[in-house]
């Protein structure tokens, strides 16, 4: 592991008690004591997560110098597992953005170029452990936010199906039915088994309901080849050229495995656009929320993210409902997919990681708002559907390009069994940013 780097800013709080941790693990070790499966492996968190004892400061003054009294259920069960809270690393403000930064801790860059976004709201997470700061970590995805953030720095992460993994001690309480926790780190491997460890009801989330038993996947050996289709346009947008290449790339690798790939069109994603249909639903969820967050509190203590989303107009009730409507739609596309295909392969973001705080992006042509970055990933919010980012790709200015795995809903299994294949193929699986 490398020492937290203050050009990168990816950890905000490093652990008092981490040392000593390490110390009693190796103790634990030499005198023949039953070990966990994480046994002293240490692991950053995200500080919207709730750590016992560690500031979690959420990414605002208004929350500076907080230290919750309990640990979030994800972070109980790394614990449980005999990993070590090492540090909590950067967000957004409110880990409410597609880039990190915030009045209180600062702006994170992308450990392949300074200059560049290592996205959000992980983003302090995903250039930790890209950086080799941290071999794992848990971050949180509400749109974008460990998947994006993975495809920026070339690392691993996975969304799982909405309600596996409790957000217990993860802010927001409410509204959450759009919010995830997700496991973060270097190889699939990893992943794999941290989301063994997490996943599962904890009695006090209620969307988090189905034990890690119930998978529909057919699992790390399939017993006949699997099908795959493979996507880039329509439905999420314009997507840059060589990101189109990669994820054809990755298709091509796939079929290489045996399995059985080909293009595919979804048309609900070209009839209802996930994008616009999340932002009709979740600014009316989540503006009050920041609303009550901020009530008492100085102009001073608020970032730009909070500011934006209070003075975004209220979406009319007949719009509401009709994106309800059209996340029904979206929801039953994706149903009827997967019931001729065992996955889906798409890009992760639009383009390779930009400059920091770009509002608006040429894409294959066109100009679309900095929001364009989510297309590809938000519909697996708004639908709940399992996902995860991996690299398989490298622009012609260096930077990482991702793919990322779709399966049908509680398919983790197939999820991580077609990532540990592409993994094999990759042409970059052992390429590292050079602090």
């Amino acid at each position: 592991m490398h020492p937290p780097c203050p050009q990168i800013n990816a950890i905000v709080t490093v652990a008092r008690d981490a040392l000593q941790a390490a110390e009693q693990a190796e103790k634990a070790l030499r005198s023949g004591a039953e070990l966990g499966p994480l046994h002293g492996v240490p692991f950053t968190v995200k500080d919207s997560i709730d750590t016992a004892g560690v500031l979690t400061q959420r990414g605002s003054p208004i929350f500076k110098g907080r230290v919750p009294g309990t640990d979030a259920v994800a972070v109980e069960r790394m614990k449980r597992a005999s990993a070590i809270v090492f540090a909590k690393t950067n967000l957004p403000e409110f880990s409410y953005s597609t880039e990190t930064d915030n009045l209180l801790t600062g702006r994170t860059n992308n450990p392949w170029n300074l200059d560049r976004t290592s996205g959000g709201s992980s983003g302090g997470e995903s250039a930790a452990i890209a950086a080799g700061m941290s071999p794992i970590g848990l971050g949180t995805d509400l749109a974008i936010s460990v998947r994006g953030p993975a495809a920026h720095t070339g690392i691993v992460a996975l969304k799982p199906t909405h309600g596996r993994i409790p957000m217990t001690g993860v802010w927001p309480r409410v509204p959450r039915r759009f919010w995830h926790v997700g496991p973060m780190a270097r190889t699939v491997r990893d992943i794999a088994a941290a989301y063994s460890l997490l996943a599962g009801p904890d009695g006090a989330d209620g969307y988090a309901v189905s034990p890690l038993s119930l998978d529909t996947g057919l699992g790390p050996a399939p017993d006949r080849p699997l099908r795959v289709g493979w996507l880039v346009e329509p439905g999420f947008g314009p997507v840059d050229p060589e990101v189109a290449a990669t994820v054809r790339a990755a298709a091509d690798a796939l079929q290489s495995t045996g399995a059985v790939v080909e293009a595919v069109r979804i048309p609900a994603l070209e009839r209802d656009f996930a994008l616009d249909v999340f932002n009709a639903l979740h600014v009316m969820e989540m503006k009050p929320t920041f609303a009550g967050t901020t009530a008492s509190h100085d102009e001073d203590e608020i970032f730009k993210i909070a500011k934006g989303m209070l003075d975004t107009p209220d979406t009319p009730y007949r719009d509401y409902v009709l994106a309800e409507q059209a996340r029904e739609r979206l929801k039953d596309g994706y149903a009827e997919y997967f019931q001729r295909y065992d996955a889906l392969l798409t890009p992760v973001l639009p383009i390779p990681a930009h400059k920091h705080g770009v509002t608006e992006f040429v894409i294959n042509g066109q100009t679309v708002p900095a929001t364009y970055i989510q297309g590809a990933t938000v519909p697996l919010n708004v639908t709940g559907l399992p996902g995860l980012s991996m690299r398989f790709g490298t622009s012609g200015d260096g930077l990482p390009i991702g793919v990322q795995v779709i399966a049908g809903r509680l398919a983790e299994s197939t999820v991580l069994h077609l990532a540990a294949q592409l993994e094999a193929a990759s042409p970059v699986r052992d390429l590292h940013p050079t602090l």
